[in-house]
């Protein structure tokens, strides 16, 4: 999964502000240009670190791992040429193509698939993304220190053959082999750079499409140009991307009327004004906006009562409807909707294992909670800071929160509105009392959500724990992972009860709303996973 700046797309990419690539066009005799906006900044180039929807989509754009996926999460080759899967799940040989070069040069061979892998699941490296390796052999035993890295279930059987064994069949492995975060590294180039490996686009070096330039570590603009040493370099048809981060809608629209923008995402007013507008499209995505309660930082959270009433008092319908206005809907639980469906009737997993008393807007009932809550915990009054991203979106967002729960008696609202790498540490730090976070789906399958709750997850930043939810992602993960029905009913078990315990509190489900430039074809765009690919782009006259 990825994390999401909650009021990307209205502004997000996604939770919010979410990381938006538009293209469009201009030509200059053999060149192909696009004029690109992202709502937030790049945190890390590093593979094994980022987290956030906008280094992602800059990574998957000029790296490559094993699998690219197309349209619709169909896997396309990538550095693999050909794959052997063993009848029990559990092993998968890649053979590597073996015209597959990075930008200094050198060869893309297996080792840099095992040194990666092994870098990301080492504890030292801290990666916020090492639970997406487990079921690989002994990456669990990896993260909890008690196994060697040298261990982990992949060897280098050849310079271009690759052995990969897992504990446990993984029903998305293949999606897997796609996301950042199992790309290959270069281990010289890690080593030379060390600490600055990441930081900006000279401190890195490229497998991909595209080659990055320009991104000094705390600038808001760069661009990527066409990677020569490119396996498939013939496919890739334009000449440049130009990057700018734009948090401000009015002003993305302004740039994108006066051409120097291929893209712009709109908020509510906008999407009104230009909703039949041919340029105007709209994609739903697989991504939640949701509140998390921090009960290691402020323990009154830990009262569910409390809980429930600050996610009963707010007016999801309202929120949606009038201050983001953008096609995005109330959430119906954590797990986004048309994400998966029950194989036995068809119906959408968030049906199922919907709990409306979690997603509710009920300011009377919120008050008596509220009452009864703060008197269990000895309390007459109850202060909590919002953290948010700073996006004219996520500013509008806290501002709506903080209205509707200082609705219930005794209850006081701050907000704390920062850039989003910043919101990003503090959020890992534990820094909030709550905090207006969000998750994208990393592969179409309700694990990618759910899992991040379970009590250990670098991601479950409110350090809500709950066993029977950790025993019924467990199940889904081993026990059930071959048989469909029974791990489908596990993640509906995991996704009820922690709607039913209040353990976050969902907001809304993120419809992006841009104008794109028709000249620009050739995206690939999907829900979930990585949103977008542009290694097809072309611009027609």
């Amino acid at each position: 999964m990825k994390k999401q700046n909650n009021l990307k797309i209205s502004a997000i990419g996604v939770l919010i502000a979410l990381t938006l690539a538009g293209c469009g066009s201009k030509k200059a005799s053999q060149t192909e240009v696009v004029n690109m906006s992202t709502g937030t900044e790049i945190t890390t180039l590093d593979s094994s670190k980022a987290i956030d929807d906008t280094s992602l989509t800059q990574i998957s754009n000029f790296n490559e791992g094993l699998y690219r996926i197309g349209n619709k999460s169909k896997i396309l080759p990538g550095i693999a040429k050909q794959v052997t899967e063993s009848k029990n799940g559990k092993k998968y040989i890649f053979t590597l193509r073996k015209d597959a070069k990075w930008s200094n040069g050198d060869k893309v061979t297996a080792q840099d698939f095992v040194y990666a892998w092994q870098r990301t699941v080492n504890p030292k490296t801290a990666s916020e993304f090492a639970y997406l390796y487990s079921g690989i052999h002994n990456a669990d035993k990896i993260s909890a220190e008690k196994a060697s890295v040298k261990t982990l279930g992949i060897k280098a059987t050849g310079k271009y053959k690759l052995t990969v064994t897992l504990d446990t069949p993984i029903p998305y492995f293949k999606l897997l082999m796609g996301f950042p975060s199992f790309f290959p590294q270069n281990q010289k180039v890690v080593e030379k750079y060390g600490s600055k490996y990441g930081s900006s686009s000279k401190d890195m070096v490229y497998d991909g499409p595209f080659i990055q330039k320009g991104w000094t570590g705390s600038n808001l603009s760069w661009k990527m140009i066409k990677n020569p040493n490119y396996w498939d370099k013939t496919s890739v048809k334009l000449t440049q991307m130009n990057f700018q981060v734009i948090k401000d809608t009015t002003t993305g629209l302004n740039l994108y009327n006066s051409k120097k923008l291929d893209e712009t995402t709109l908020s509510g007013s906008q999407v009104a004004q230009y909703k039949n507008n041919k340029n105007f499209v709209s994609r739903k995505l697989a991504q939640t906006s949701y509140i998390e309660f921090n009960q290691s930082k402020n323990t009154v959270l830990k009262n569910k009562k409390i809980r429930q009433a600050l996610s009963l008092a707010i007016d999801r319908d309202q929120l949606t409807g009038k201050v983001l206005a953008d096609g995005s809907v109330s959430a119906t639980g954590f797990v986004s909707s048309g994400l998966m469906t029950d194989l036995n009737n068809g119906k959408d997993f968030a049906a199922e294992a919907s709990v409306p008393s979690g997603v509710s807007y009920n300011l009377q009932k919120a008050k008596k909670l509220m009452a009864e809550g703060l008197k269990e915990e000895n309390k007459k009054t109850l202060t909590l800071d919002l953290l948010n991203n700073d996006s004219d979106v996520g500013k509008k967002a806290s501002e709506f929160l903080q209205s509707d729960w200082e609705k219930l008696p005794g209850v006081k609202i701050t907000l704390t509105n920062i850039p989003y790498k910043s919101f990003l540490t503090d959020e890992a730090n534990k820094k909030f009392d709550l905090a207006l976070s969000g998750w994208a789906a990393d592969f179409s399958d309700p694990i990618s959500f759910l899992q991040i709750l379970t009590s250990d997850n670098a991601q479950n930043n409110g350090s809500w724990k709950n066993v029977a939810f950790d025993k019924a992602i467990e199940k889904a993960d081993t026990t059930d992972a071959t048989n469909p029905e029974k791990r489908f009913k596990d993640m509906i078990q995991a996704e009820k009860i922690l709607m039913q315990d209040q353990g976050v509190a969902p907001i809304y489900q993120s419809t992006q709303a841009q104008l794109w430039n028709q000249n620009v074809k050739g995206l690939v765009h999907n829900s979930a996973g990585i949103y977008y690919d542009y290694k097809n782009l072309n611009v027609t006259k």
